[in-house]
């Protein structure tokens, strides 16, 4: 890691926990996909979880569960 992020590291742990979810939401989304996932990757693999909740092989989680534990978490 260069100096500059080491510092900018540094200085960013001071932040709150929500401007760090933030900031560390932008900076994965500013990553390059890598090839595998820039194209029909995605769609297969949601098709495919759909497919195993809907046969009953997994379970999905409620929307609001999710949130709740994640605002606990982040917020």
């Amino acid at each position: 890691m260069t100096a500059t992020a080491e510092k900018l590291k540094t200085e960013l742990a001071g932040l709150s926990a929500a401007d760090r979810a933030n900031l560390a939401h932008f900076l994965i989304h500013s990553l390059p996909l890598p090839p595998a996932l820039r194209e029909e990757e995605p769609d297969m693999e949601l098709e495919n979880r759909s497919q195993e909740i809907l046969g009953g092989k997994a379970a999905g989680e409620p929307v609001e569960n999710v949130i709740e534990e994640l605002r606990a978490k982040f917020l």
